[in-house]
């Protein structure tokens, strides 16, 4: 079940689209260097309205580029970075993962995943029904979100795009990812 970073991005501003870089840096404890998300303390503006003294358990994105595989075959326009995510994957079961999982990326980085992403309202500015196309339900109803997961950076180090990702499952018993 390992994979590959197919793009890497950030963006130093607040803004819902990453652009794509040749490399990026996970610091241990903060985040990607560069990126406005960086910070022990929780960054996103919905969140720091709400306290802004909470920890950033969200300071990685990463979505998996079978959804944009997927949206694109439902006519919407994405690549990698569009959706702000910091890293792109592929060959990965993100959504699938237990939270606590670690992410070996490229030589040193290691992301621990904290929960799914819980898709906004900013989705469908950046092109109409996309916040509708990334939730689903399962069988008994539940809601599926399907936007990516957000991760801490436990051991910071470069990641480029073609780098091996390997999964790294915590202790069991395994919780399943949930909105963060």
């Amino acid at each position: 079940m390992n994979g590959i970073a197919i793009a890497v991005s950030r963006n130093t501003e607040h803004a819902f689209s990453k652009f794509n870089q040749e490399s990026i840096r996970l610091l241990t404890g903060l985040g990607v260097e560069g990126d406005a998300h960086i910070g022990a303390k929780v960054k996103h503006r919905s969140r720091v309205a709400i306290d802004p003294t909470q920890p950033n358990l969200r300071q990685v994105h990463l979505i998996h580029a079978e959804l944009h595989d997927e949206l694109r075959a439902a006519d919407f326009i994405v690549s990698a970075g569009q959706m702000g995510e910091n890293i792109t994957t592929r060959g990965i079961d993100l959504l699938g993962l237990p939270t606590g999982t670690r992410l070996h990326i490229g030589d040193l980085a290691i992301v621990e995943l904290t929960g799914l992403r819980n898709p906004c309202s900013q989705l469908d500015r950046f092109q109409p029904g996309l916040m509708a196309a990334v939730l689903g339900r399962d069988e008994q109803g539940k809601l599926i979100r399907k936007a990516g997961v957000m991760g801490i950076v436990a051991v910071g180090g470069e990641v480029r795009p073609g780098d091996p990702i390997r999964i790294e499952l915590p202790p069991e018993p395994h919780q399943p990812l949930d909105r963060v």
